[in-house]
């Protein structure tokens, strides 16, 4: 068979993502501090897309950008402030404040600062963390350049709880030194602020922090030494027993342990940064009637630039590759502000829906959340079960109830006998309501737990009860029971 070039023609279908639809789903599942950062991206690398910074508020207008087109709420009042000059206030500068009062007494200012007045320092974007700490502390201590070698690596071997990672053989071996150097340096390190950091476990930080109390041979120091299990477990009779002491005086000691120390001396000194949920959308209850408002603040209103458009309709005497692009910007410009309604839309309309089958919630609590899946979403509101995945996800609603995430709403069904099924998540907290109300002398078992959940016709088995148990952080029955 010989081989040959051929022409054929083959007529087929399949589905394309343009750059169009891959931009409106990226949008569609962004949250609320995402879509604000990709708004002003979009703004600094598109010309013929602006800011609308008129004072009129129309949601109405196809070129501006509202989360509110389907608002069920009058406009809001405009909130007017009236510009402030530089010059008008520039005599009541105060340098001295400004200068935190350390180098010089002068001040253009009539009145001295108050004594508490904040500073420039109070407000530092990255605040030292633990490693800064003990080295401002290492500078008094008058090291050589080889113990400084040391202490570099022991403190830069202390994880987020404030310990030792590394043994004393292996500080060895990284820093060529001998033990008794090695020893000296952690030694030191463990004489810093704060109490019981650089040790090993929380045995070892809980005694150096009592050393440090001068309670080296009280009956809280034996307690942790040779009975942290019995301490866990706030097991008096076994203490009581073990030390021959007197319940008032194991009480006490147990006291001051709870209420001087602390497990992890490094953790006040951690850098991690708290991450605030911004809502993306409010629900309130006004007038009987629910209300529901996407979360637009502060977040820029687009239009098309008029500029742009006049130069496109006008200019006659434009080259062909200058009218091209403008007219690709205008197009691209326009798509993004359609883009942003649609989302907006969306995710108007998913809320609804979540109100609709989730009414008994937003009235009464967690405790009547109704099974809900994607697919009875997407089928009231007639979109697929993929976009309703993604305007859930990593989005939060301000309800009456509080803020919460839009999974939450969904829960998998858990059956009854005759009854109508519960929603997993209303299981959970009727578990947590009763380990709230529970005898904390005779805390509840799971197996228990189970037993009472089954006279409310609720069958769970006692292993699904420690999966909800431990879902919601809370500790097993011999962590949970105390014996006063």
């Amino acid at each position: 068979m010989a081989l040959e070039l051929r022409q054929q023609l083959k007529l087929a279908q399949k589905l394309v993502m343009t750059p169009q639809l891959r931009q409106a789903i990226r949008l569609l599942q962004l949250n609320r501090l995402e879509l604000s950062d990709a708004l002003q991206a979009e703004l600094e690398e598109n010309p013929a897309l602006e800011e609308d910074l008129t004072i009129a508020d129309l949601p109405e207008h196809p070129q501006m950008l509202s989360s509110t087109v389907e608002s069920l709420e009058p406009d809001r009042e405009q909130d007017y402030t009236e510009r402030v000059s530089i010059s008008d206030n520039i005599t009541e500068i105060n340098w001295e404040d400004y200068a935190n009062n350390f180098d010089s007494n002068f001040s253009f200012a009539h009145e001295t600062p108050a004594a508490d007045a904040p500073s420039q320092f109070d407000f530092i974007s990255e605040k030292p963390g633990l490693s800064a700490y003990l080295n401002w502390q290492l500078v008094h201590a008058e090291l050589d350049s080889k113990e400084w070698d040391i202490a570099q690596f022991v403190v830069g071997n202390l994880n987020r709880y404030g310990f030792l990672e590394v043994s004393v053989e292996e500080i060895m071996a990284e820093t060529d030194s001998i033990q008794d150097d090695v020893e000296y340096i952690i030694e030191t390190i463990q004489d810093l602020d704060p109490p019981g950091i650089a040790a090993r476990n929380v045995t070892e930080s809980l005694l150096l922090q009592l050393e440090r109390l001068g309670l080296k041979d009280s009956l809280a120091a034996e307690i942790i030494r040779d009975h942290l299990s019995l301490l866990e477990t706030r097991n008096y009779k076994a203490l009581m027993k073990a030390t021959g002491r007197k319940k008032s005086e194991i009480i006490k000691a147990i006291d001051c342990i709870t209420s001087e120390l602390t497990p992890y001396p490094g953790l006040p000194f951690s850098q991690e940064t708290t991450n605030y949920i911004v809502p993306d959308v409010y629900v309130m209850k006004i007038d009987g009637e629910y209300i529901i408002r996407l979360n637009d603040d502060d977040l820029p209103r687009l239009k098309l630039s008029s500029h742009y458009q006049e130069l496109l309709k006008e200019g006659k005497e434009l080259q062909k590759e200058s009218r091209q692009y403008i007219s690709d910007k205008l197009k691209n410009a326009e798509w993004f502000i359609k883009s942003i309604h649609q989302r907006q839309r969306t995710i108007y309309k998913v809320m609804e829906s979540l109100l609709k089958f989730q009414h008994d919630f937003f009235e009464y609590g967690p405790g009547h959340l109704k099974p809900l899946i994607l697919r009875d979403v997407a089928e009231d509101i007639e979109m697929h079960e993929s976009t309703i995945s993604r305007v859930t996800s990593n989005k939060y609603a301000h309800t009456p109830q509080g803020i919460y995430e839009l999974k939450f709403f969904f829960s998998t069904a858990i059956p009854r006998d005759g009854c109508e099924a519960l929603a997993s998540e209303s299981i959970r907290n009727t578990i947590l309501k009763m380990i709230q109300e529970e005898d904390k002398s005779k805390p509840l078992s799971d197996n228990a737990i189970s037993e009472m959940l089954a006279e409310q016709n609720i069958q769970i088995a006692r292993r699904t009860v420690a999966k909800y148990r431990e879902q919601m952080k809370i500790q097993p029955v011999k962590h949970r029971r105390h014996n006063r």
